[in-house]
């Protein structure tokens, strides 16, 4: 005789970094703790578990979020991408790259949420979102010149205990320099 289902659990789909992956979840179960503790990936960190230090920042749907406030239930069916996802085989990611060259880390702990973030905000800027310290906001304007105020502004939901600021905005700066350059020989 089969089990009734359960009103506290579901069947969900997970897609991640391009794969698929079924699970019986209970609701109440993070998307941060199903990466790291049903699916082993865990490059996501678990920082302040409460959605201030950006640690677990993963993209979903191409969009920053903090893992640890995002139910895996909401999550399913969507795209999500990890720190463990962004590189193309064993070719990093521009984000990746210049985190490594620009010593964008140092104890490491912070690293995959600032590089997910990181991914996020240049890919927002690119559409032309303004942030807080945009001075003109109107559409017409275009995207904000990426002034490292735009940067810390733009990072400023994750949090580095090392205080590697400076070269996580270099960093960010250097991947969204080769990504305008990319998309320029695109048109061109």
């Amino acid at each position: 005789m089969a089990s009734a289902p359960s009103p506290n659990r579901s069947d969900i789909t997970l897609h991640i970094n391009g794969e698929k992956h079924p699970l019986t979840v209970d609701h109440r179960t993070t998307l941060l703790d199903a990466l790291r503790e049903r699916l082993d990936l865990t490059g996501t960190k678990k920082g302040c578990d409460q959605g201030q230090c950006g640690a677990c920042t993963v993209l979903i749907d191409g969009r920053r979020s903090v893992s640890c406030l995002q139910l895996a239930v909401a999550a399913d069916g969507r795209e999500i991408t990890t720190v463990e996802g962004l590189a193309d085989g064993d070719r990093l990611h521009p984000v990746q790259q210049a985190f490594l060259d620009l010593d964008g880390y140092q104890c490491g702990y912070c690293t995959p949420g600032q590089i997910c973030s990181a991914v996020g905000v240049i890919e927002e800027h690119a559409a032309g979102w303004p942030s807080a310290a945009t001075d003109d906001v109107r559409p017409e304007a275009g995207p904000p010149e990426l002034t490292p105020e735009e940067i810390r502004e733009r990072m400023s939901g994750n949090l580095c205990r090392c205080a590697a600021y400076v070269s996580i905005v270099d960093a960010v700066a250097r991947a969204a320099d080769e990504r305008a350059h990319d998309a320029e020989e695109a048109v061109a």
